[in-house]
């Protein structure tokens, strides 16, 4: 009502100007019509009955300035994938931007056990941008998803973006004797001859890739993004007020697992023991020993991926509130396998840091 009124308020004004004998000649402005700007003058002469609008060569510099400000670059819709492990983290990704919207598969298998799949409303992801999200958590599940993973490109979608949290075979990336396979380089010439979508090749997110000079075992024909969960724990640990750092330095001669500190004083302080991975957890274990018998008042440890076969998270206690040598404080990982999360979840000293919010911001690049 109170903007009705100023803009009654305002016609008045300029229909006592019209019939004011003494206004011989008046000019002025109009900013814009609507929501679009413009640069328009009006004028106005006695004895005249008609009123002129005259269109100024160039917008002000304060209304051009003001308008380039005032344009947003608009989210970029992806339909987002799933399989049935990642699930519950593509709701958790979705729930961060409305421009991301879930699309499901038919998974499903025939009775010899070979996949037998369907992807629903296929036409109707024409000219889309299109996202799957993976987990290859074991063998039998990579066939599959690899399936879904070759169709989806050419489905003539505008882009395809593959995102798969953990790069499982990282740690097989290396051959130190003759006849060694390093199934790292096989997993990233497969993922390298996914067909190309309209929009070029495929981009693959993903996180804390176990050895940097993996990237060079991927093909022209795919673009990997290679993403860190390290600001979560930079966030996490922002919020308590005692944290620190060392780094541990893992030895190793033989089978034999030497554990050291290899810079910085624990006496007294947190420490965080901070790695890409864990596994059976000797390290981790080895670490925690050192630092308590070093003085470490708590000591916690995070890793962006939380393997943990054959349940050897089971290994890891909590410190009871502040003994170190029983425990750990928290031990922090993502959600990047998602068999893990299920497992420890609720379960001190775990504390699960999503990574749903960097895969939503990475789906925008």
């Amino acid at each position: 009502m109170a903007a009705i009124s100023a803009q009654l308020a305002s016609f008045k004004s300029f229909s006592s100007l019209l019939n004011d004998k003494k206004c011989s000649r008046f000019r002025c402005q109009i900013k814009s019509f609507g929501n679009q700007h413009s640069n328009w003058s009006v004028e106005f002469l006695s004895g005249k009955e008609s009123v002129h609008l005259i269109r100024n060569s160039s917008p002000p510099i304060s209304m051009a300035a003001s308008a380039a400000g005032s344009a947003v670059k608009p989210a970029k819709k992806v339909c987002l994938f799933y399989c049935a492990e990642t699930e519950v983290l593509a709701k958790r990704i979705a729930a961060e931007s409305d421009a991301i919207e879930l699309r499901s598969i038919n998974w499903r298998t025939f009775d010899d056990g070979f996949p037998n799949l369907f992807i629903p409303n296929a036409n109707g992801i024409r000219g889309q941008n299109v996202a799957f999200l993976a987990s290859f958590s074991s063998p039998a599940v990579i066939f599959e998803q690899l399936s879904v993973i070759y169709a989806l490109p050419k489905l003539f979608i505008s882009s395809f973006t593959l995102v798969l949290p953990f790069f499982p075979t990282g740690t097989s990336e290396r051959m130190e004797d003759e006849g060694d396979v390093a199934t790292a380089f096989t997993l990233a010439r497969i993922l390298s001859h996914i067909p190309t979508s309209r929009g070029g090749p495929t981009s693959l997110v993903t996180f804390d890739i176990h050895a940097l000079q993996e990237r060079f075992y991927f093909g022209d024909t795919i673009l990997p993004c290679f993403e860190s969960g390290i600001p979560l724990l930079k966030n996490r640990l922002q919020k308590l007020p005692d944290s620190d750092k060392i780094v541990c330095n893992k030895v190793r001669i033989g089978d034999q697992r030497i554990v050291r500190i290899k810079e910085g004083d624990a006496t007294g302080r947190h420490v965080v023991i901070v790695d890409d991975l864990v596994q059976s957890g000797g390290t981790l274990i080895e670490c925690q020993k050192v630092l308590a018998a070093s003085g470490a008042t708590k000591i916690s440890a995070y890793v962006t991926h939380g393997i943990f076969p054959k349940s050897s998270w089971q290994r890891f206690e909590h410190d009871n509130g502040g003994q170190p040598e029983k425990g750990l404080t928290y031990f922090w990982i993502t959600d990047s396998c998602p068999h893990t999360v299920k497992e420890v979840k609720c379960k001190r000293p775990f504390e699960i840091l999503s990574l749903s919010g960097s895969i939503a911001a990475a789906l925008q690049v």
